[in-house]
């Protein structure tokens, strides 16, 4: 039983000119129709597929042979039955626990014997009505039934509005459904009665049985009103949607056309004016291609990806990300070397003349050449220069790359967040490029140069990826022979380039990265190194840049010393480096005014130009005061030293650390004190003072952090001198951490340390005898005049560094009487 109701010629032929029922249902046919009453019992009549609303006329076909008695029945006596849609169609012979709850009762119009043998039967809807109870299941479903009655709502403006809107929505489903005759837009406006209007839009809409069972059940007019619209806009925008795409696919297909028409033309006219057809240019791929030393499955790809652009318009999007992809890939090195000088002594002279000191990286550097004199497949290593800034890191990748002779690219990381910025977006997105690792091979132009990594601690994360995990895979030489770019999509070999990163710290960079480098620690550079760096690079580097020749600017060792002690507080020589061309800079002016000056630049003519000093030199003061211990520090920037002030004031045992101190540090500082109450007897010290007197334990500069284990044995030795009032050694300094049990422990970073203890004219310095190994990788002319102490107890340090002399006016530690001992 299936017929679309919109049909109005399907339905129109079948009412004639004699027949007592129209289509359409007036004001005063509804009136009658409310009017009419309704018999206690209904033949109940199951519709498979469809609903019948009151008012409205529509054809059933009849199939079974109960529907056909019942209709038989019913057209000899008042014509009247119950039409209920039931629950599930699939149901050849539905009981009445089966049907909906809520039907129409109906009346029997006409009936058809139709040509092919089945029945019609023409329906009008009359009232609604709700199923009761069951009174005959054979030969067909009679029912008890009750009125199921309609609520009118108040006619206001916003449910008039809501009429109109579903009234002009249900036209322009019409205007827009190419399926639905024009007789039905005819009908719709001809139509007075409300709730005839929603009854006859809701039976004829596009929507399932089930939905429009649903707004038949629906007592509220106002309420289907609205269940009316909502599916009407759906179907509209359905519409809509449909219309749109067959219209832009028309358009589609008429502007292809149009484009090819108007390729050809141009494909003629640039062929008459001489210029480069698509076909030319994929012809001078070809011809690239065919000198290429790549591997056959890059060739394969690279044929695949040429076919793809044979076969895509040229005036399409597409065809020139295609080309670039293409032409990408031409211009990568692949397979092409240049070709390595293993002149040793040559290599050697070149790193020494570039870079004053650095012994252990030009070491690690001639190295690797001899190896790979000796076997030429070596792979390279991945080297990581770590240190403070200025040192001369960046720069002695294009000295490694000179001694080579290898090209030499730079790839700064500080700040990268995207992952994509190492392996490079795909092509499906806009604007898509290669990783930055594969742009510097390409700008190199061959795949072996010297691949600096600068700033790696400085990478950092974010939602877009993780780029130093992205780096593991560049930076393994297990993994790099196939690293995979996202925009290439095929493997290109790293394993011949030799990366080297540069580092300030390492406490930053990822673990598993870290493991994969091979770390080279460039310490800072002595006060004798930099005078030498100034005197062979830096001065003749400023008079250069400033036009100046070699008689006209000359700066002797004394200056140079000043100008680093004075004006320079760093590890490297950046800083330096300034401060010569700013002399260099005073220099210039005064020849270039014709103005008298000495070439050779004295102490006197610094300061003019310079001004006062920056810098007050760090010098040990005085071992007068009972408490005050001199340690050594390392900052970004080089070593420091430090002074460690404790003292002591009558209280209640209380604990006081001020400086600006780190976790770690304060923890030192309760470790030295928890050792020096456990061992007070060891000191003769009585132990009940440490209840009397309040410890304020102080680190100078205050507006600086401060943090570390290293100023543990500095802590516990100002602590003991202040509970002994015995005087620290003169020119004295330390460095090491210490445990509860009393061992000291080794530190890093003692190269600075033992820098600064020189430049603040320290004579003595303690150190834990695991740090030996540090000091032996010192040049002995830097140390010459300093004497070191290796210990590994804190009873060694004290004995080494307290001396036996009380301070000038001691604090008086006597216990009182009336005080109750301490218990053991």
């Amino acid at each position: 039983m299936s017929f679309d109701p919109f049909d109005i010629r399907n339905a129109l032929p079948i009412i004639n000119e004699d027949s007592e029922f129209f289509p359409l249902m007036s004001s005063e046919d509804e009136e009658e129709m409310n009017n009419e009453q309704m018999p206690e019992v209904l033949s109940i009549l199951p519709l498979r597929n469809t609903v019948l609303f009151p008012g409205v006329v529509i054809p059933i076909t009849v199939g079974r042979d109960k529907s056909i008695k019942l209709i038989r029945d019913a057209n000899r006596n008042k014509k009247m039955i119950g039409v209920v849609a039931q629950q599930d169609v699939a149901v050849e012979d539905p009981s009445f626990s089966q049907l909906n709850k809520v039907g129409t009762m109906a009346l029997i119009i006409k009936v058809l014997q139709m040509p092919d043998g089945n029945t019609t039967v023409i329906l009008q809807g009359k009232k609604r009505f709700m199923l009761r109870e069951e009174v005959q299941s054979e030969p067909y479903i009679k029912a008890i039934v009750e009125p199921f009655h309609e609520i009118k709502p108040k006619e206001d403006k916003e449910f008039k509005a809501m009429v109109s809107s579903i009234k002009d929505m249900a036209m322009s489903i019409i205007q827009l459904s190419p399926n639905i005759p024009s007789e039905a837009g005819i009908a719709i406006r001809n139509i007075e009665s409300i709730s005839f209007l929603i009854n006859f839009i809701s039976s004829n809409m596009n929507a399932d049985m089930a939905a429009k069972q649903r707004m038949l059940e629906v007592a509220n007019l106002r309420d289907r009103a609205k269940l009316v619209l909502e599916h009407l806009t759906l179907d509209l925008q359905m519409l809509e949607l449909k219309n749109q795409i067959q219209s832009k696919v028309r358009v589609d297909l008429d502007k292809q056309q149009r484009d090819y028409f108007l390729n050809q033309q141009l494909k003629t006219i640039q062929e008459e004016l001489g210029g480069n057809t698509p076909d030319l240019e994929i012809e001078n791929l070809r011809q690239r291609a065919s000198t290429k030393k790549w591997a056959k499955d890059v060739n394969d790809h690279f044929n695949k990806e040429l076919e793809k652009l044979v076969r895509t318009n040229p005036a399409a999007a597409d065809y020139s990300v295609q080309i670039n992809y293409l032409e990408l890939l031409l211009d990568l090195p692949w397979n092409e070397f240049t070709k390595d000088n293993f002149d040793l002594k040559r290599a050697q002279k070149i790193l020494d003349n570039d870079h004053f000191g650095l012994e252990k990286v030009k070491q690690r550097i001639i190295e690797y050449l001899a190896v790979l004199k000796l076997k030429h497949n070596m792979k390279a290593p991945i080297l990581c220069l770590v240190g403070p800034p200025g040192v001369g890191k960046t720069s002695l990748g294009k000295s490694i790359a000179k001694a080579l002779g290898r090209k030499y690219v730079r790839m700064a990381l500080g700040g990268i967040r995207d992952e994509a910025e190492i392996r490079g977006h795909r092509k499906t997105y806009i604007g898509a490029m290669p990783g930055r690792i594969v742009q510097a091979i390409k700008k190199a132009g061959a795949a072996n140069p010297v691949f600096i990594l600068d700033e790696i601690d400085k990478v950092g994360n974010d939602f877009r990826g993780d780029p130093s995990s992205a780096l593991l895979e560049v930076l393994d030489p297990e993994q790099n022979s196939t690293f995979y770019d996202h925009y290439v999509e095929v493997d290109f070999d790293l394993s011949n380039v030799m990366f080297i990163a540069t580092a300030n710290s390492l406490s930053t960079i990822q673990p598993a990265l870290l493991d994969r480098m091979e770390i080279i620690d460039v310490n800072g550079y002595t006060i004798e190194e930099k005078i030498e760096i100034a005197k062979q690079h830096l001065v003749p580097k400023q008079r250069e840049a400033h036009g100046l020749k070699p008689k006209d600017v000359v700066m002797k060792n004394d200056v140079i010393e000043k100008l680093i002690e004075d004006y320079t507080r760093e590890s490297g020589v950046r800083s330096l480096e300034k401060k010569i061309g700013s002399v260099v800079r005073g220099v210039a002016k005064n020849i270039a005014m014709g103005e008298p000056h000495n070439p050779a630049v004295t102490k006197k003519e610094l300061e003019k130009i310079l001004g006062a000093p920056i810098f007050d030199k760090d010098i040990y003061e005085n071992n007068n005061v009972a408490g005050v211990v001199t340690g050594l520090a390392w900052t970004q920037v080089g070593g420091d030293i430090l002074f460690i002030e404790v003292s002591l004031s009558p209280g209640k045992g209380r604990l006081t650390l001020t400086g600006n101190l780190g976790d770690v540090m304060k923890e030192s500082t309760s470790i030295a004190l928890a050792y020096l109450r456990a061992h007070a007897k060891d000191f003769n010290i009585d132990p009940r003072v440490f209840d009397q007197w309040d410890v304020h334990v102080h680190v100078p500069a205050g507006a600086t952090p401060k943090d570390g284990p290293s100023a543990g044995v500095t802590m516990l030795t100002a602590l003991t001198s202040a509970f002994t009032q015995r005087k620290v050694k003169s020119h004295l300094a330390m460095t090491g951490e210490i445990t509860l049990r009393g061992r000291v422990l080794p530190v890093g970073g003692i190269k600075e340390k033992i820098l600064a203890a020189k430049r603040a004219n320290i004579k003595e310095i303690i150190l834990s005898r695991s740090n030996r190994k540090d000091i032996l990788e010192i040049k002995e002319e830097y140390i010459k005049d300093l004497q070191f102490h290796y210990v590994t107890d804190m009873r060694e340090v004290i004995n080494l560094a307290l001396m036996n002399e009380k301070v000038d006016n001691p604090l008086d530690f006597t216990i009182k009487d009336e005080l109750k001992p301490v218990m053991n």
